[in-house]
């Protein structure tokens, strides 16, 4: 058996009752016993500005802190005018300085993105792994998810509603334990 892994899941909503929030918990209950997925919080993340490097604010410590001692990262995230939304690129931002000493940087990563929409966040899943190329996390190429019709995916407790579903979420979390022990 493998070695347990930590695994960031930054969840690229804030709304109370998010379908990606959901999703990224759903996710944790199916992982195998070889993952520990726990939801770093990114919406208390003052915006990056270059000039609070030298002094940097508490939140951005903890946080840099907790990524930089996952063995990966997971993101969940919605599409806001096909890209990711502002909190999530804010996260990125906040990672990746100051410049050199990146949190991001080889650390093994997977996107899901949920949307109530039929296309499921493509553009928003897409254009997160561009900066993801940048910032150096090799990427899980496949299984894609892209997950559409969330208002539909969840009973009120949040668990998923359908067998389908459950299948492709074990199969994608399944695929990412595999991915991060490959790249570890």
């Amino acid at each position: 058996m493998s070695q347990l892994r930590n695994v960031a899941v930054l969840v690229g909503s804030l709304r109370k009752d998010s379908f990606n929030r959901k999703a990224a918990l759903a996710l944790a209950a199916l992982a195998p016993a070889s993952l520990k997925l726990e939801i770093v919080e990114i919406g208390g993340l003052p915006h990056y500005n270059q000039d609070l490097d030298s002094e940097p604010p508490a939140p951005w410590v903890e946080f840099r802190g907790r990524v930089n001692a996952a063995a990966g990262v997971l993101f969940v995230t919605p599409e806001y005018n096909r890209s990711v939304p502002g909190v999530l690129k804010n996260a990125l931002d906040v990672g990746s300085r100051p410049y050199g000493r990146s949190v991001w940087s080889g650390k093994p990563g997977a996107v899901m993105s949920v949307s109530p929409g039929a296309i499921g966040g493509f553009g928003a899943n897409h254009h997160l792994r561009q900066s993801l190329v940048f910032l150096n996390v090799p990427t899980m190429p496949q299984p894609e998810a892209y997950i559409g019709g969330a208002a539909e995916l969840f009973d009120a407790s949040g668990a998923i509603r359908n067998d389908a579903t459950r299948a492709f979420f074990q199969k994608f979390i399944d695929a990412y334990a595999a991915w991060l022990e490959k790249n570890v």
